[in-house]
């Protein structure tokens, strides 16, 4: 119930900053997929900070490997399999 609730206040918060920028809502297709894009962008600053609060380091590798994923939708990078058998490592074509 609180994920719902909380889902419903940041609705609103967003109906308001929409209002006062002057964009109907629903919002054009254009801005409400650029919206999305920042939202999901947004997102992934949390980790980042949560991660040098904790004192651990933040670089490129884990950044792309640990957030672009979630940004884009596409897959991250694939760990290599244990194995020295080729046709068990996931990049390998199979076929």
């Amino acid at each position: 119930m609180k994920l719902y609730l909380v889902s419903l206040a940041v609705g609103v918060l967003v109906g308001i900053i929409y209002g006062g920028l002057g964009v109907r809502s629903p919002a054009p297709p254009a801005v409400a997929l650029i919206g999305l894009l920042g939202m999901l962008i947004g997102e992934q600053v949390v980790p980042p900070v949560k991660r040098l609060l904790a004192g651990e380091p933040v670089n490129l590798v884990w950044f792309h490997r640990e957030c672009v994923p979630k940004i884009t939708g596409l897959p991250g990078p694939v760990a290599k399999a244990e194995t020295g058998d080729p046709s068990k490592r996931p990049d390998t074509p199979q076929g």
